[in-house]
């Protein structure tokens, strides 16, 4: 909205014309989203604390997280707030990139808020069904995917590209369609299952969403994508906003879930924000560069799955308890070391990502 209000003005004082430029936007968008969350975190807390929308703690877990029983939860919200008003805010209001990622973050934050209510506020030990929730993120998984294939405009947008390799790509076609759908719903997933201990998601959410902007960026510029050698994607750049609006909605929300927290997401804030991750991951065409960045959440869900099948299988467990952060809690590490080795693990992996924009 402010976009379009500044190219209104530029007919007037061509120093307005200055917010057409993306990276301008993108700084904007980061701190406009970490103002609101500023600004509204505080009230948001005390809302849930007044309402007693406290987190459960389970007995079989490290036994400092007793002491967080009751800590406010839906914190999540916050983080929708900030990243919906950022975008509508700063972005190009006609790209369909933008609603389509915005969509997928809204209808994945609705569906963790609907688990969340029926856990928290109707004391309802169940929440969301598991199969009505996986069903209704694999309604907007597909939805998504199908729009998305729907309105490419190139082959480039619908093909696999393969990092750190010259030229190297495989058309998906329509299964496309499938590899969007499970890159959206299982990144959702994932940092829904890594979000266990004081910022331990959000922080890597954060660092993640920035170098998806960047992957963005280029892929909307066509002389940055020719050098180099991605997918041109005309359109895609506007993402950046998207991302920024993440970035900043993220270190908002990081300064009241910090060690110890005064709030936790949530499923509305886990959920939403890995489905935005993974949209994102899809509409600039780096899924598998989404593997190697977000490699703490991959990790994350392959301990819960290898822990499930070992005690299916042989009735013994590989992990003192999954998902991972928990073992090491277990092992002895205090929780803010264990915070802290996680989040150096992911600047590492999405340095290694970002290397592929000139390993090739």
């Amino acid at each position: 909205m402010l976009l379009l209000l500044a190219e209104f003005l530029a007919r007037f004082e061509s120093s307005f014309s200055v917010f057409q430029y993306l990276t301008l936007r993108a700084i904007l968008s980061v701190l406009t989203a970490l103002m609101i969350s500023f600004l509204v975190g505080p009230a948001m807390i005390r809302r849930l604390s007044v309402h007693q929308i406290g987190q459960p703690v389970r007995d079989d877990g490290p036994q400092s997280h007793i002491q967080k029983a009751g800590t406010p939860t839906m914190g999540g919200a916050l983080l929708l707030v900030a990243i919906t008003v950022t975008t509508l805010l700063w972005s190009d209001l006609t790209n369909h990139y933008v609603w389509v990622v915005l969509c997928v973050t809204l209808v994945f934050g609705l569906i963790g808020f609907i688990d969340d209510y029926k856990k928290l506020v109707l004391q309802d030990s169940r929440g969301l069904p598991a199969g009505s929730k996986y069903f209704w993120q694999s309604v907007a998984g597909l939805a998504a995917a199908c729009v998305l294939y729907l309105t490419a405009t190139s082959p480039a947008a619908t093909q696999l590209l393969i990092p750190y390799f010259k030229d190297v790509s495989i058309g998906l076609g329509p299964w496309f369609i499938v590899l969007a759908y499970f890159v959206i719903v299982g990144s959702s997933n994932a940092v829904n299952l890594t979000d266990g201990l004081d910022g331990l998601a959000i922080m890597p959410t954060v660092m993640v969403a920035g170098a998806l902007g960047i992957f963005a960026y280029a892929s909307g510029h066509a002389d940055f994508a020719t050098y180099l050698k991605i997918p041109s994607l005309p359109g895609v750049g506007e993402l950046v906003i998207l991302c920024g609006a993440i970035v900043g909605a993220g270190l908002g929300f990081l300064w009241f879930n910090a060690y110890p927290a005064q709030v936790f997401m949530g499923d509305v804030g886990a959920l939403s924000l890995g489905a935005a991750l993974g949209a994102l991951a899809v509409a600039v065409r780096q899924e598998l560069i989404l593997l190697v960045m977000g490699g703490l959440f991959v990790m994350e869900t392959i301990s819960v799955i290898l822990q499930v099948a070992s005690y299916k299988l042989t009735g013994r467990r590989i992990f003192r308890m999954a998902p991972l952060h928990h073992h090491f809690e277990l092992k002895g590490w205090p929780e803010p070391r264990v915070i802290v080795r996680f989040w150096i693990i992911t600047v590492i992996l999405v340095l290694v990502g970002l290397a592929s924009l000139k390993i090739r």
